[in-house]
């Protein structure tokens, strides 16, 4: 595959770069609670500047980063060890390395973005008979046709559901609830407060566009089962609650302070039946 090395994408999917950026910073460290040398890899193909980064970003941004890294990984484990030939979407992909992390050799695997976005991943990432691409937006239902109807499903949203409007959200879990008979979705999601600092701390001070903002936040995710009886929540926690004894004290300060005021949370939920 021919690699350009450059990067031209919109503000919100620049972001990508962000969280790819976080998990080869944490690889390199001494002792890393998180191995991922593909994201080692791509940062040191890019042509961008990533000295903002490394200047700006707020180490607690950074650990988020991780920590969402690690749910996920855990969740989509425990997922696969009952259903090891399940469906899985990673919806807003981006750069993501999860499948390289988590493939247990039988699992089917499609990661989704815009395709500036799939265009890019291309240069770094290649498709398998059980790992494919589709370039398409998450709210294009389309899609749904290369995924079918599988009996084990599993929906990813790292990162992606704090820049869709709430009306769009409303959408996509509606269409999801009607068009599979059953899923399991994994995601991430600001509070009111956390989404006013993230538009701070993380888009302003990584250097990216004020158009890639966050627009949606959920103060309390057990909301979602009102919007439809067919959505059920199987866990949520708040951000660092699992992995923050992992690291020293001093650090952990932010953590406490973050997850007491419920800044950032992870979930995973369940539509349909059963």
């Amino acid at each position: 595959m021919e690699n350009t090395n450059e990067v031209s994408l919109g503000s919100v999917q620049e972001t990508l770069l962000l969280p790819l950026w976080g998990r080869a910073f944490e690889t390199r460290k001494k002792n890393s609670l998180l191995v991922d040398p593909d994201a080692v890899r791509i940062i040191d193909s890019i042509k961008y500047d990533f000295s903002r980064m490394e200047k700006k970003v707020n180490p607690l941004s950074r650990v988020a980063w991780i920590s969402r890294s690690l749910y996920f990984d855990g969740e989509i484990r425990k997922f696969i060890e009952k259903s090891p030939d399940a469906t899985i979407v990673n919806i807003g992909c981006g750069l993501d390395t999860t499948f390289e992390r988590v493939d247990n050799g039988k699992i089917r695997w499609f990661d989704l973005d815009f395709p500036d976005v799939i265009a890019l991943r291309r240069q770094y990432l290649a498709e398998s008979g059980r790992r494919k691409f589709i370039a398409a937006s998450a709210l294009d239902d389309s899609w749904y046709e290369i995924v079918g109807t599988p009996s084990r499903l599993l929906f990813l949203l790292a990162g992606v559901i704090y820049y869709i409007r709430e009306e769009s959200v409303r959408a996509l879990f509606a269409n999801f609830t009607d068009h599979f008979p059953v899923c399991d979705v994994i995601f991430d999601y600001s509070s009111s407060r956390g989404l006013r600092i993230a538009n701070k701390m993380v888009i302003r001070d990584g250097g990216m566009s004020s158009a890639a903002n966050l627009v949606w936040a959920l103060d309390n995710v057990r909301e979602l089962e009102k919007w439809d009886s067919r959505i059920r929540v199987l866990d949520s926690m708040p951000m660092f609650k699992k992995f923050k004894k992992k690291y020293p004290p001093y650090r952990r300060l932010g953590m406490n302070i973050s997850d007491a005021m419920k800044i950032q949370s992870l979930a995973h939920i369940r539509m349909g039946e059963p």
